[in-house]
């Protein structure tokens, strides 16, 4: 919304300000609400001052409008793009009206300017030209003012974090409500003389808001450095070539990639002429270099600025801000030349700059991430707030005690106050951290790295986990088991070849033989396919490029060689060698041992017979089709040939029917139950296609009518330490979901073999019959992938009776039996969009595979099921998992990197095995911060308790023996109790989250009555001694020395004591505390002094902490209620505390649970 100042208000703010010393200026920082219902009016977004953003989390933000003249046209700031439908009209109206100034304001590094037609702020980062239809036109760059135009709009292009300074930085961290509480308990201390104990917490705040400046500073400084890069680039710009700063770049700039001096992309641009190799791990963790193609100008028009992620169409086109160039090769001509300069170049269009990148996103998804709404965080500040409550009673009664007994008003209100600062201790946020470091130190030396620690308590409550297949489950590179080809004469499928030698019934590498005599009969085809049809370059004489393609290749035992120069290097090549340069045929293959090919012999027009493959073009893989071709000739034929490879579903559509096998379906099936990976392979020849043709071919064209050849299998074998991962998960009730782009078969057969489904329990496979999955109205049937008559009702997805099974929906169901659903992306994709909830809830509640799943399904997918209440964790490499990674409450990379910006768990073993290990560590982290936790607030109560006993006759504790309490017990044992390693088995039960559950107050409640019960018992029995004489009571003095000080403070130290070792939680999250031997060795070393000071106290310690002298025969009267309390305290938490809570649960809810999660509804009525 936007708002303008009301003066008069705004003043009288400020005074109020100053009156209360800053009060007021605390609170409308704390409560920005209250501050904008104060200042602002509403108005206009046009005549605004400044606005408030709010995000989806609810976080507000206000922002100040900048005004900064323009004098361009409004068409010239806005594009279409970036409009709602029902704003576009209003748009077209405005078009060439000059915008005279640029209302705009930055949020969170995201520009937003306003449309004075539509009054409304529009994100610049969505804009798009229009004019970018045509790769021809773009190709002449903007000029000079049209670059001054949209360097007003963008800024510059740099992605430069506003480091704060010092002072703001400490700013920012004292006036935090913590730090402000802090501040005031150390001046009500030191005002009560408590100057020790002020001091103390002084020096250790000081430090702590010193190491979180030092490590602010050292984070902001790293990734500053990280994310700002600047260097010279060569751009095209009013007609000429220049060397300019990359920060001067906006969209629609052309700039030369090819430059030697560029090795890392400074803005997000799409590939115009040339091509190139670049390495994406940064951004995606995708470890093997990616090949970047021209951008075509129908692909031009799908390029969508305002999508979250880039189409897989275009991404083969989009080169990325922050990647690393592996290799550019130059386009024969572009088109674009001066008098200085007319070579070829490879070019790039410049379509987004700064923080509007994908760099600029991930990296300011770092600066300010997902805010953490785990329960736990949020039941613990409600906590906070009833002992808040208890302060504010202890205050009031406190106080009207001390009115009573006549004590002076300035003691009256620094002692009630202390109160507050005994109930809300100022240490409870930094012990409940003390867990958490624990975890993450164990985490990094098992080689698990995390970038956000409040992740690891939500591990702890992880109840899906899912799971990519490929380089996750199973190894990264397939094998080529062998190939399968098609015997034309017997329309059937051939034997095994494990060799391809066994392929073709000749010597391919004798140049002796004729290559025509190499006759179709023989299954050389498939071999030609599995030599050209893929996406591998050679760089520094080394293959790369996907596994799958990688291994095909290395099969073949070919040679592949490249002629077209990398950009590092100098051409030196003759003039005749251009032909190849000039992108004829830059990729050529031979068979291993043949002499190279040789461009004099065909230009001199020799009767040479080599046998080379120039592929002459290649249309890339798409997700969306499923496969990929080449356009490839063989030197002195007169005839191009297509070679098409791809998933088997898709292949049949575009092969012949003629030439499908008959015994094609039963061998497809047999492998991809086997777990074998399948690519069909197919192939056209063209007659009178010639290279200028070739350029210009659709690839709807190329791909149709073809010729089936056969199979390629491939066998994916599963990593050796993921079937007893799955298997302890499983022990351990945690869904787990396979999440794969591989066919739905494939991915069954090998979620079978690791136990991620069970063998006996059937699974449905669902299939279109009528429709697809942009269909509304479309029919989709469940099969039984055993039996193919046993079908699921499609509108509830429940089995039918195997006797009246059709497509029908309106036959009686079975009772529910086990069974799994395999979901297709398509189907999946349908579900969400068209079906009705309770389909798509059982989906999601089933569905154990999610095959054939884009990034963008997975990511949604995720998103699904946390709706549905479940704690969803996501484990894949990283390459296209993004989305899902990001998206998931856990989620974890397997990379080398120490961290990646992909996820908030990066492990460096690769396999996964780190998920045991986050999940064990996030359960032994969470059951630990509720130990502190419940630790601190006993320690509150046991202390509040003790002053509120002492404050009834006008006394109170020593200044060092709060000092011996706060430093020396509660301090150590705090830090030490969260030291207990996690137990080494996953329980199937999950460690609570809720500070506000049943067994946690029960706890609670009965351990204050206890110990508070235990001080009461102590504090009037003292008083029923014999030699009990009543304290002196000065109404100006402290009153330290008494029996009832003395007996209280001994009895409440080993009350902290002995509530620490109750508190401290073992087995089936921890170990237990006896494996902790530095805490064992603290609470006996804590426990035996405590004891020596009520036994043998020495004169000095008489005077240190203001002791009387009781007889002995009470000192043991109070080591031996000690004793019972400790005995009390640990035999009602092991045995009675958790079935009172269990009683008070079925007499509150009856003996029906009710469920609050969506996904228990759901389940309870499957």
């Amino acid at each position: 919304m936007g708002y303008q100042f009301n003066r008069f208000r705004l003043y009288l703010y400020y005074i109020l300000c100053f009156l209360t010393g800053g009060a007021l200026y605390l609170l409308a920082r704390w409560f920005p609400k209250m501050w904008i219902w104060w200042i602002g009016n509403v108005c206009i977004m046009g005549k605004a001052e400044w606005v408030v953003v709010e995000n989806q989390w609810g976080e507000i933000a206000i922002e100040y409008v900048n005004r900064k003249y323009y004098g361009g046209t409004i068409s010239s700031v806005f594009s279409i793009d970036q409009l709602d439908d029902e704003d576009v009209a209003c748009h077209k109206s405005y078009p060439d009206e000059i915008l005279h100034y640029l209302h705009y304001f930055d949020h969170r590094y995201i520009r937003f300017i306003c449309h004075p037609g539509i009054g409304k702020f529009l994100q610049n980062s969505f804009w798009r030209d229009p004019s970018w239809t045509s790769t021809r036109i773009l190709k002449k760059g903007i000029t000079r003012d049209v670059h001054n135009e949209r360097e007003i709009i963008f800024g510059p292009n740099v992605i430069d974090i506003q480091e704060k300074s010092t002072l703001q930085l400490l700013t920012d961290e004292i006036l935090h409500p913590f730090y402000i509480f802090q501040v005031f308990s150390i001046i009500l201390w030191a005002l009560d003389e408590y100057y020790y104990y002020a001091a103390c917490i002084f020096i250790i705040t000081a430090t702590s808001v010193i190491n979180t400046l030092i490590e602010t500073k050292q984070t902001m400084r790293r990734l500053r450095e990280m994310s700002k890069f600047v260097c010279d680039v060569r751009i095209f710009r009013n007609g000429l070539w220049r060397y300019v700063s990359s920060e001067e770049l906006v969209p629609g700039d052309i700039f030369e990639i090819s430059d030697p001096n560029l090795h890392v992309y400074p803005c997000d641009a799409v590939l115009l002429t040339g091509d190139c190799i670049v390495n994406e791990s940064m951004l995606t963790g995708e470890s093997v270099p990616v090949s970047k193609l021209p951008i075509t100008d129908a692909t031009l028009r799908m390029l969508d600025l305002t999508a979250a992620n880039v189409r897989p169409e275009v991404s083969k086109h989009f080169l990325f801000c922050g990647t690393r160039i592996v290799r550019v090769r130059k386009a024969k001509s572009n088109g674009i030349s001066d008098n200085n300069d007319d070579e070829g170049v490879a070019l790039a269009l410049v379509v987004r700059t700064g923080f509007n990148t994908t760099k600029g996103s991930l990296i300011r998804s770092m600066l300010f991430p997902k805010p953490n709404k785990f329960k736990f965080y949020r039941d613990s500040f409600r906590f906070i707030g009833v002992l808040a409550l208890i302060a504010v009673i202890g205050f009031f009664i406190s106080t009207i005690n001390f009115i009573r007994m006549g004590v002076k008003y300035h003691i009256i209100i620094v002692r009630a106050l202390d109160l507050i600062t005994i109930v809300v201790p100022p240490a409870l946020p930094t012990t409940m951290s003390i867990g958490t470091s624990f975890s993450l130190a164990r985490l990094r030396k098992a080689q698990i790295f995390c970038i956000s620690p409040a992740r690891v308590n939500i591990g702890g409550k992880l109840n899906v986990m899912c799971f990519d297949k490929t380089g996750t489950l199973t190894e990264d590179g397939l094998d080529v088991l062998g190939v399968r080809c098609v015997d034309q004469p017997k329309n059937r499928f051939s034997n095994l070849h494990t060799s391809a030698d066994t392929l073709s019934n000749i010597n391919l590498n004798d140049p002796s033989v004729d290559i025509k005599s190499v006759r179709g009969s023989d299954f050389v085809s498939i071999l030609y396919v599995m030599t050209t049809c893929h996406s591998l370059k050679l760089v520094n004489d080394e293959l790369i490029g996907d596994p799958l393609d990688l291994k095909m290749f290395e099969f073949t035992k070919w040679l592949l060689e490249e002629s077209g120069q990398s950009s590092s290097r100098p051409s030196t090549q003759p003039a005749t060698s251009m032909i190849r340069s000039g992108s004829i045929i830059p990729t050529v293959v031979r068979p291993p041992g043949s002499e190279q090919f040789n461009l004099s012999d065909l230009l001199n027009n020799e009767n040479t017979s080599y046998l080379e493959l120039g592929i002459i073009r290649t249309f890339e893989f798409v997700s969306s089709l499923r496969r990929m071709s080449v356009l490839v000739k063989r030197l002195r034929s007169p005839t191009m040939e297509v070679y098409v490879k791809g998933a088997p579903e898709v292949m049949r559509e575009i092969c012949r029917p003629d030439t499908i096998p008959d015994d094609y379906d039963e061998l497809l099936n047999y492998y991809t139950h086997h777990g074998f990976r399948v690519i069909a392979c197919a192939s056209k020849s063209f007659n009178n296609l010639n290279w200028v043709k070739a350029q210009k071919i659709k690839r709807e064209q190329v791909e149709q009518d073809l010729q089936f050849l056969g199979i390629i299998i491939f066998e994916n074998k599963l990593k050796t330490g993921t079937p007893p991962v799955i298997e302890n998960l499983m022990r351990a009730k945690v869904r787990q979901i396979m999440c794969t782009g591989d066919n739905v078969l494939t991915a069954v057969s090998v979620s079978r073999e690791c136990g991620l489904v069970n063998k006996n329990t059937k699974t449905y496979i669902p299939r279109f019959t009528e429709g697809s999955s942009v269909t509304p109205r479309a029919e989709i049937v469940w099969e039984n992938l055993d039996d193919p008559k046993d079908l699921l009702n499609s509108k509830t997805l429940k089995p039918l009776t195997q006797r009246e099974s059709n497509y029908s929906n309106e036959y009686p169901l079975l009772d529910a039996p086990k069974y799994d659903l395999a979901v297709t992306g398509d189907v999946f994709r349908w579900m969400v969009d068209f079906a009705d909830e309770t389909a798509l809830f059982t989906m999601l509640i089933k569905g154990q595979i999610f095959a054939r799943m884009s990034p963008d399904e997975k990511h949604e997918l995720v998103e699904k099921l946390q709706l549905m209440g479940y704690c969803v964790g996501f484990c894949g490499d990283g390459a296209n998992d993004c989305g899902a990674l990001k998206a998931a409450d856990v989620g974890l990379s397997l990379s080398e990197a120490e961290a990646s910006v992909a996820a908030p768990f990066t492990s460096r073993t690769m396999d996964i095995g780190c998920v045991i290990e986050v999940i064990i560590e996030g359960r032994a982290a969470l059951v630990t911060s509720f130990s502190c936790f419940k630790f601190m607030a006993l320690y509150s109560i046991i202390q509040f308790t003790t002053v509120s006993l002492l404050y009834s006759f006008d006394s109170n504790l020593g200044n060092l023996q709060f000092l011996y309490i706060d430093l020396f017990l509660i301090l150590p044992i705090a830090i030490l109790m969260g030291r207990t390693e996690p137990y080494p088995r996953i329980y199937p039960k999950r460690p609570t989250a809720s500070l506000v559950s049943l067994k946690v107050l029960t706890s609670l409640i009965g351990q204050v009555l206890i110990q508070s019960g235990f001080q009461y018992f102590v504090y009037f029995l003292i008083r029923k001694q014999p030699w009990y004489t009543p304290p002196n009571i000065d109404p100006d003095g402290n009153n330290i020395a008494s029996y009832e000080n003395t007996t209280l403070f001994l009895l409440s130290c080993y009350q902290y004591i002995l509530i620490a070792a109750v508190f401290s939680v073992g087995p089936p999250y921890r170990k237990s505390m006896f494996s902790n031997v530095p805490f064992i060795l603290s609470t006996i070393f804590l426990t035996f002094l405590t004891s020596f000071i009520l036994f043998f106290p020495t004169s000095l310690m008489q005077q240190i902490f203001e002791l009387v002298i009781i007889e002995n025969y009470f000192k043991l009267w109070i080591l031996f209620i000690a004793t019972l309390d400790f005995i009390v305290s640990w035999l009602m938490e092991k045995y009675v505390f958790g079935r009172i809570a269990q009683c008070i649960g079925i007499l509150v809810n009856g003996k029906v649970k009710v469920q609050k999660k969506l996904y228990k509804k759901v389940q309870s009525e499957l």
